[in-house]
């Protein structure tokens, strides 16, 4: 929730500039700067980077499928393409998007802080996440690997001809770099907050990375244990999943699912944050039910620990244990539904505008809304059993994950941009983009639920020729939405240099972040500020605008 402080004038004037301007524009100084905003910008650009190598492999797996015939490449290349797609997407895009980036920059500035709690712990992390990506790169250049994204035993521990332990490498190293950067938010949230910051006036984007920075905390090292075993049983024999070493196969999918699912969660929970910011502002209205809100975010992240088994219901796990988690899984629903109810209720009588950042808050919770819906399916005992393993997961998986976490990634790179940068983009070629990404993906997607429902099993280079129809169908999306993701690299670049100055606060929004200059000062605040007024008060806005024409007149 954006907050509404009173502030101290932003000059500079007065000051040594060497304190709060930083002039220093050269590699180095990028490379070993502790100022979070400098290092989000470094995310920004090294995750835009993974993204597109990670759009290539989807690339190749649509165009593998455009034909029945595994035509393209030999079924090895394609389980490579599909794992290579996964591991990018999810641990060097999904996972860090929103949180690395917008996090970083914006969440010392929304509580009144000068920086992070650990700056350079946070310049780590960043080296840490480029050290995984350069492992996962080494991967690709070795042979790839083709046990798909979840490492499955016994494939993972037995199969020789595939690069796991590189790959298990990335991945280890890229989780202290996700453990790191919730740390810095848990205790920058807890111990830097301004004088008058309450949580109860703290943005909703600082409560939703605050439940997924106790997710990575908490989750992530699991994660990294049940990698680590796999690489150890690969290299030295250990038995901790081998049956015939006494080992449990399904052990590594317990450890795995009780990381992965939570990350599901670490994934939209800042995009949830963004998402609150966006609709709020757009509408020139309180988020309505601002504590539901903000303790749905703390449910999701509580009950993300309780649902991994509804992964593991064709594995063979008991009746009993398939029956709890199935009912656990259903409740999690519920706090997701208090978000996407809250928002329909602020922008209800609302002043709505149709700026771009708004076009992608309206594409998430479309997108969003179908995949969670699609999602109780797949949480019931007997469907899930019958689509599973079927395109009906994926679709599921990618309309969450990809239309939701996406979508709402460009919603809070529109919003912020004009800060981040304090240059605008062209509005209308923006608008064309995130209509033509949310047509895309609709036409990419939205097809593989029927081919998944009509028994096509997922990780299969070739199908019945009955599917071939909607398989066209999807890539020619993918086509669609390729263009909708390119176009954003584009304008944004163009922007830069070209783009109209934004001033401090182009949109009207009332958080702390929009009060100060754009882009920020190096440590965000002359003096610290002090919160009176509760958040997404426009009225207040309003009143502060009339106090200042009346002083200058």
């Amino acid at each position: 929730m954006s907050t509404i402080v009173s502030l101290p004038d932003q000059t500079t004037a007065a000051l040594p500039k060497r304190t709060y301007i930083n002039n220093e524009h050269g590699i180095l100084s990028w490379l070993l700067t502790a100022d979070h905003k400098r290092i989000a910008m470094l995310y920004l650009v090294s995750i835009t980077f993974f993204f597109f190598i990670g759009g290539f492999f989807a690339g190749m797996v649509r165009l593998e499928l455009l034909t029945p015939a595994g035509d393209l490449m030999a079924a090895d290349t394609y389980n490579k393409m599909f794992t290579m797609h996964g591991i990018v997407m999810i641990f060097l895009f999904l996972v860090p998007s929103v949180p690395a980036t917008l996090g970083n920059f914006l969440i010392p500035i929304m509580i009144g802080a000068k920086d992070l709690a650990f700056p350079k712990i946070n310049l780590l992390s960043w080296y840490l996440y480029m050290a995984g990506g350069i492992f996962v790169l080494t991967t690709l250049v070795l042979g790839g690997v083709d046990t798909g994204w979840t490492f499955t035993t016994p494939l993972s521990t037995h199969y020789l001809n595939t690069h796991v332990v590189t790959t298990a490498t990335a991945i280890f190293i890229a989780g202290f770099s996700s453990i790191f950067t919730g740390l810095n938010f848990i205790v920058t949230i807890h111990r830097m907050r301004a004088p008058g910051m309450t949580w109860f006036r703290l943005p909703l984007f600082v409560w939703s990375n605050y439940a997924a920075s106790v997710l990575m905390v908490l989750g992530t090292p699991v994660l990294a244990i049940a990698i680590v075993l796999v690489a150890l049983e690969r290299t030295i024999g250990i038995g901790v999943f081998d049956p015939t070493k006494g080992g449990d196969p399904l052990l590594f999918q317990h450890l795995f699912w009780f990381y992965s699912h939570p990350a599901v969660y670490i994934m939209i929970l800042p995009g949830f944050g963004v998402i609150s910011e966006v609709i709020s502002t757009f509408s020139r209205k309180r988020v309505f039910g601002y504590t539901a809100v903000a303790f749905s975010s703390v449910a999701i992240a509580v009950f993300g620990f309780f649902v991994w088994a509804h992964h593991m219901f064709i594995m063979g796990v008991s009746n009993y244990s398939a029956l709890v988690f199935s009912l656990l899984t259903m409740l999690v629903a519920v706090p997701s539904a208090i978000k996407i109810f809250n928002w329909s209720f602020t922008m209800q009588k609302g002043s709505i505008t149709f700026e771009t950042p708004m076009l992608y808050a309206f594409g998430f919770i479309g997108l969003f809304t179908i995949g969670g819906l699609t999602g109780v399916f797949l949480g019931a005992l007997g469907m899930d059993v019958m689509l599973t393993e079927t395109y009906f997961v994926v679709a599921h998986f990618h309309f969450v994950m990809v239309g939701g976490m996406l979508m709402a990634f460009l919603a809070g790179i529109h919003f912020w941009w004009p800060k981040l940068t304090g240059r605008m983009y062209p509005e209308s070629v923006s608008k064309l983009a995130a209509i033509i990404t949310f047509v895309g993906f609709i036409l990419t997607f939205f097809p593989q639920f029927v081919v998944g429902y009509l028994g096509m099993p997922r990780r299969y280079h070739a199908y019945p020729p009955e599917f071939q129809v909607l398989n066209v169908l999807s890539t020619a999306g993918a086509t669609v939405l390729g263009v909708g993701y390119m176009l954003p690299l584009l304008y944004l670049a163009w922007s830069l240099k070209y783009g109209a100055i934004a001033g401090n606060n182009p949109w009207q929004a009332t958080g702390l972040e929009w009060q100060i200059q754009s882009p920020p000062l190096t440590e965000n605040f002359i003096e610290t500020p002090i919160v009176d007024h509760e958040a997404y008060d426009y009225e207040w806005l309003e009143r502060t605008k009339e106090r200042e024409l009346q002083h200058v007149g």
